[in-house]
C-alpha cells in the first residue's frame, strides 16, 4: 500500500473517531428499498414451504431469499 493511500486512510479513521455515538449511529445504516418487502407492513404464512414459495414467487433473485443453487 502506498503511503499517502495509507495516510488517507488514516485521517478518515482519526475523522470518524471524533464523531460523536450518536452521529456514527446515523451514518452507520443506510435504508434501501427493498421492492415487494416494503409494500406491505408485514406478512405472515402458517408454514415455511408457504413462505419460501412466495419467496420464490415475489421477490426479486438479488434480494437472496430464493433457494441456493
Amino acid at each position: 500500500m502506498e503511503n499517502a493511500t495509507r495516510a488517507e486512510w488514516i485521517r478518515d479513521f482519526e475523522a470518524a473517531a471524533r464523531r460523536s455515538l450518536e452521529e456514527r449511529m446515523r451514518y452507520a445504516f443506510i435504508y434501501t428499498y427493498k421492492p415487494v418487502l416494503d409494500d406491505s407492513p408485514y406478512r405472515s404464512f402458517d408454514t415455511m414451504i408457504e413462505y419460501r414459495q412466495w419467496c420464490e414467487e415475489y421477490l426479486p433473485a438479488w434480494l437472496g431469499y430464493g433457494r441456493p443453487v
